[in-house]
């Protein structure tokens, strides 16, 4: 069996090279991920925004279950 040098340095050297732009890569998107995420996902939204969840009893505020699934249904969201 013959064992050639040239093609096992070429393979590893091709492997040195794969290995080497997936792991850039794979920090590339990181940074990416990391720079198009929001830092606070639970800040109270600006402009028109409106808040979808609020945390707490809405039955304190005089609002019943039955209330709010009238309102849901009524503007259909």
């Amino acid at each position: 069996m013959i064992i050639s040098l040239r093609k096992w340095l070429s393979v590893l050297k091709f492997l040195i090279v794969f290995v080497s732009l997936a792991y850039m890569f794979y920090h590339v998107l990181t940074l990416f991920s990391a720079w198009i995420t929001p830092v606070d996902h639970y800040r109270i939204p600006e402009g028109h925004a409106v808040k979808a969840f609020q945390s707490g009893d809405g039955a304190k505020d005089g609002e019943r279950m039955g209330d709010r699934l009238r309102f849901y249904f009524w503007y259909g969201e």
